[in-house]
């Protein structure tokens, strides 16, 4: 969808208009929702950002899905000015290009607002122009999926704001934000003063833990019970993201929590990986450990292309010693059983893990 198409959609006769979910757990579902619910969520983000008309918002983000169209209204709902680029995972290298073009310095540009997904975040970092750009953005966002801890450290120095947020489709983008970075940094998120939230206990629940239930009638006519693992804080406010209910894998008796996994070995593995499960005769599911190792430019030569360095059984086993060291640091049953090689780790469109495309992938070669 292009700017000028969701434009025309916005400003139709129509009170709603057709957003898709994700997909990160299935297939993205479409949904009408209320144009006038989308303004009352821009309008708590920018209270809650302090945004004011006049101020610049920068969209990056494809307009297919909610984070981007919801750029669009709080610059609508806010009169802030928009800068767009096509979404990619270097969006201020097309607008430093763009500025050139133009006969002007990028430098020069101020920017207020900005919303990423943090594959975004981590390419704009690796490049030092880039980062500049990045770290001039009053407030930078970021949504879409896990920020891991590389990223995490990575942000924490930064002199701007930068915030994680939490939410859904349902909930019209994010119902809470947590600071990343600076003296206000917290993993617990802070709901909007609308916003109220509680844990509903299931069968998978562990103690202190429970499904995330959302009570937020400015964006949704009903109370949303969330798949989402959460933590109350003693405030009983403030929250904390452990996991999914779609991500706890039963092995022999004891819940494995998938992020938990992957958390813990995020430290040791410095190439993409994911945790999934399989079925398994004797302990009814076991976790499965998808790796896409990437090897070095200095292993690539003009007789040995990059896939086939990757796939090399000495390569392999070079990895397979790091991923050994790694698991010691797991408790025992939370060990993978299998390891499996693959090209790439499957990403839904808005860069999260694609859990059912990396379940077949651990099914089919069990």
């Amino acid at each position: 969808m292009t700017l000028q198409e969701f434009y025309s959609e916005w400003n139709n006769a129509e009170d709603s208009l057709l957003v898709h979910t994700s997909g990160s757990t299935g297939a993205p579902k479409p949904m009408m929702v209320e144009k006038q619910r989308m303004l009352n969520s821009a309008r708590r983000t920018c209270d809650f950002l302090s945004l004011n008309s006049g101020d610049t918002a920068f969209l990056c983000m494809s307009l297919d899905f909610i984070a981007g169209k919801m750029v669009v209204v709080r610059a609508i709902e806010r009169n802030m000015k928009l800068i767009t680029v096509p979404p990619s995972n270097h969006p201020f290298r097309t607008l430093i290009e763009n500025c050139r073009k133009n006969g002007e310095n990028a430098e020069d540009l101020v920017i207020d607002f900005a919303a990423m997904i943090p594959s975004q975040v981590f390419c704009s970092l690796s490049v030092p122009e880039e980062r500049k750009m990045l770290e001039r953005v009053k407030h930078l966002i970021i949504g879409g999926g896990a920020i891991d801890d590389e990223l995490s450290d990575a942000l924490r120095e930064l002199p701007n704001n930068v915030w994680s947020t939490y939410g859904m489709t349902e909930t019209l983008s994010h119902i809470a934000l947590r600071r990343v970075n600076g003296r206000e940094a917290s993993e617990w998120y802070e709901p909007f003063d609308s916003v109220k939230i509680s844990l509903l206990a299931d069968e998978t629940s562990q103690e202190g833990r429970g499904l995330l239930v959302i009570d937020a009638p400015e964006v949704s006519s009903r109370l949303l019970v969330t798949n989402d693992i959460c933590e109350l804080h003693a405030d009983g406010r403030h929250f904390r993201i452990l996991g999914r209910k779609d991500n706890v894998i039963c092995s022999g008796g004891i819940k494995l929590q998938i992020e938990e996994i992957e958390s813990a070995l995020h430290p040791f593995l410095n190439f993409p990986f994911c945790i999934s499960r399989r079925r398994d005769r004797k302990f009814g599911e076991v976790a499965v450990l998808l790796i896409a190792p990437k090897c070095s430019e200095s292993m690539v030569t003009s007789e040995c292309s990059e896939s086939e360095v990757a796939l090399s059984p000495d390569f392999k086993a070079s990895v397979l010693v790091k991923v050994s060291s790694a698991f010691q640091t797991l408790p025992k049953y939370s060990v993978p059983k299998d390891i499996l090689f693959v090209s790439e780790i499957p990403l839904t469109a808005t860069g999260k893990i694609n859990r059912m495309a990396c379940e077949s992938l651990a099914a089919s070669n069990s």
